[in-house]
């Protein structure tokens, strides 16, 4: 038990959430995309998947950064 002592967290580097970032997995023959979507750290993502039109959309909206696979 740690009474009275303060242990201290390394900071965190300064997160851009104006920064988006897409990186298409695969293009399915059904024309479903799949893709990791990423909010200001492009190594913390989320596996997304949308229809090809969707996804154009989805990109055009949130202005994204296209990563290489």
């Amino acid at each position: 038990m740690w009474v009275g002592m303060q242990v201290q967290q390394p900071a965190l580097p300064a997160v851009d959430t104006s920064l988006r970032f897409v990186r298409v997995l695969e293009q399915q023959p059904d024309g479903l995309v799949a893709f990791e979507f990423a909010i200001g750290w492009p190594e913390l993502a989320v596996e997304l998947l949308l229809p090809a039109p969707a996804f154009a959309a989805f990109c055009a909206a949130n202005r994204v950064q296209h990563l290489a696979a």
